[in-house]
């Protein structure tokens, strides 16, 4: 190992000079604050960075998709301005200045030696460096189960982009950091109905498609809207399903039919001409069931009329199994994610990677048994604060 010194003004500029000096494998082993900051003159601190001898010194940068670099660069300028009132009123008080600036060199000190520690017993301490500002959002992610590339990824950027003065409070870097995560969620609106709309819900057994399908009917119906609304239910397999959504249908006074054919699907989709919305409950099966997926796209071949393809998604799955749906599920076009059991987990990392990576709109979330309560709008600081702060009813 070979050690490496780098100082600057503050903590932050000397690890971004020893980041872009030994890259995202060296080691913080110590930092220490040669002098501090007085109105008169520039702080001093010192990094020391390990690196193995067989890395050469180089100048790493990230190389990240352009979309994720516009939604910082975005973020930057939303939380700067949210940040102008605060700063010029602690230029007006110079004793306030320096008593915020204390406790703020304390707070860095404090995350640089956890940073340290975090980094000595991760097992993927060799990936990057995160700068001491960034340790509790960086925990935060991680917790939520965040994918380990996206929050590297997250960092690196952020590290890039946001201003040095922002980093100096926990309270800039928190909403600089929630406005960044909501701009990465894309979101499905509520549509203006302006002709008939044929929405069906589609995914793997278990996620509650049914019970989303009666709340959807009910807000369309009555609770929200007064739209004419027809239930078609193809899950013919489960009996117990089939009478649920015929009770369902019963209470709201809505025109139901069961298919059990493919050839019978087109007509019944006339029938409901009159409708403005027609709901659709696909039968439930895993993605390995190729024979149940390959009815389920003989059904919607009958028809040339527009299919908005709803995928229902658990909130408590797995990445690596909600992954694997939506690839099984993608030949049928998904228009968008419904996500439900948001009441059934605490993290929220698995959803927020996955929407990162197939860029699916949120439409609705789901977060109880109760009809037609527990539905809410896909909404972007919601799955925000369930990723920073877990669920909250």
């Amino acid at each position: 190992m070979k050690l490496y010194t780098f100082t600057g003004a503050t903590p932050s500029q000397a690890l971004q000079k020893a980041q872009n000096a030994c890259g995202e494998d060296a080691l913080v082993v110590n930092t220490k604050m040669i002098h501090k900051k007085t109105l008169i003159k520039e702080g001093l601190y010192e990094i020391v960075v390990a690196l193995e001898d067989r890395k050469t010194v180089t100048n790493k940068k990230p190389v990240l998709d352009k979309e994720l670099i516009s939604n910082i660069k975005k973020s930057v300028a939303q939380s700067a301005t949210i940040d102008k009132l605060s700063i010029t009123n602690n230029n007006k008080n110079s004793s306030k200045e320096i008593n915020e600036l204390k406790a703020s060199l304390d707070s860095i000190n404090s995350r640089m030696l956890e940073l340290q520690d975090i980094l000595l017993k991760s097992e993927t301490n060799h990936e990057f460096l995160v700068p001491p500002e960034f340790i509790s959002i960086f925990n935060s992610l991680k917790k939520a189960g965040v994918k380990p590339l996206h929050i590297k990824e997250i960092i690196s950027e952020s590290i890039k982009y946001m201003p040095t003065y922002m980093k100096d409070k926990d309270e800039t870097i928190e909403r600089y950091f929630r406005v960044l995560l909501k701009k990465m969620l894309p979101i499905r609106h509520e549509f203006k109905l302006k002709k008939q709309k044929i929405i069906m819900l589609v995914g793997p057994t278990g996620v509650g498609k049914t019970t989303s399908l009666a709340k959807l009917a009910a807000r369309y119906s009555f609770l929200d809207y007064n739209y004419k609304v027809g239930i078609i239910t193809l899950d013919t397999y489960r009996i117990g399903a089939v009478e649920q959504l015929y009770q369902y249908a019963k209470m709201m006074k809505l025109p139901i039919e069961d298919l059990i054919d493919p050839d019978d699907f087109e007509k019944a989709l006339k029938r409901f001409v009159n409708m403005d919305i027609i709901l659709i409950d696909s039968a439930g099966s895993s993605q390995n069931d190729r024979d149940k997926m390959k009815k389920l796209k003989n059904f919607i071949d009958t028809t040339n009329l527009k299919i908005d393809i709803n995928l229902v998604v658990s909130a408590n799955a797995k990445l690596e199994d909600l992954e694997d749906i939506v690839e099984s599920f993608s030949f049928l076009d998904i228009d968008t994610l419904m996500v439900t059991k948001f009441d059934e987990t605490k993290n929220f990392g698995n959803i927020f990677s996955l929407i990162k990576d197939t860029k699916l709109p949120l439409s609705y979330f789901l977060d109880g048994q109760e009809v037609p309560d527990d539905i809410r709008l896909g909404n972007g600081e919601f799955l925000v604060n369930c990723l920073l702060e877990g669920f909250k009813k």
